[in-house]
């Protein structure tokens, strides 16, 4: 399906990273949180940034160094290298909930991604009271840079916590969390170019890959892939580790996706 296929709609989701090898628990949030695991008893990445940190001080520390283990320091990884060149003769689009910018990385045009959940590289008030992103990397290596210094790594100094430049109130990462994350111009013209994507499904040959799409927000990726599917008449390829079960036509493939694309990659790319 996929080496016959002209144009591909990836939908992407945490199981690609997991698999890439960004992991949210296990050994490697022990090596880099081991001072936020003694002092809140946080037991993976995820969990952690919903965990009501005392002061603001205390939610930077960690975010900053949240934002740099899984943004910024982290090269592009294998797998998504390997995801891009096998499909590169295709008319592809991605649409991902993910936040790492991997794709970006891996070597993706940023007019084939819609990425609907954000961005941890950027910044936003967290009252959403204006449309302004603001790169977050510099922010990052000066918290993690005085937390060397001061011996502390679970608190950073007041002078570096961000506040909004418009309303003076509090920041936070580009994530979807609540409705006041923002939807700015660059987002809503990476969803124009998504569903002007979907609506040329019918023009050739097509197929949706699903990789790694959980349960967490079925409907940004994983129901309308389905409907999609039955629409379009294009197949749906699903590839999950837990669940890769596929009610409309298509295959499902269930293992580690690292395992099973050198397995399924369409050769000859």
């Amino acid at each position: 399906m996929l080496a016959n296929a002209e144009r591909v709609l990836v939908g992407a989701g945490a199981g690609l990273s997991a698999a890439a090898g960004l992991t949210y628990s296990g050994e490697r949030f022990h090596r880099s949180f081991e001072p936020f695991i003694r002092r809140y008893g946080v037991t993976d990445m995820y969990s952690a940034g919903f965990y009501p940190f005392p002061s603001e001080e205390d939610r930077w520390a960690y975010w900053a160094r949240h934002v740099w283990a899984n943004r910024h320091e982290p090269p592009a990884l294998p797998l998504y290298r390997e995801v891009l060149a096998a499909l590169k003769n295709k008319d592809l689009f991605v649409v991902t909930t993910n936040v790492d910018g991997q794709f970006e990385k891996a070597g993706l045009a940023p007019e084939r991604l819609f990425a609907v959940q954000g961005d941890y590289g950027l910044n936003q008030c967290a009252r959403g009271c204006h449309d302004g992103l603001y790169p977050n990397r510099e922010l990052a290596e000066s918290i993690l840079a005085a937390a060397r210094e001061d011996g502390d790594p679970t608190r950073a100094p007041n002078g570096l916590v961000p506040r909004c430049p418009v309303c003076g109130g509090p920041m936070t990462v580009h994530v979807r969390v609540d409705g006041s994350f923002v939807e700015d111009a660059a987002w809503r013209e990476a969803q124009k170019r998504y569903l002007h994507f979907v609506e040329r499904m019918h023009g050739k040959p097509a197929v949706l890959l699903e990789l790694g799409v959980g349960w967490n927000t079925p409907s940004v990726i994983h129901l309308p892939f389905e409907r999609l599917s039955a629409l379009a008449g294009a197949p749906l390829v699903r590839m999950n580790r837990d669940d890769a079960r596929v009610p409309v036509s298509g295959a499902g493939l269930q293992g580690d996706i690292a395992e099973l694309w050198p397995l399924v990659a369409p050769r000859g790319a």
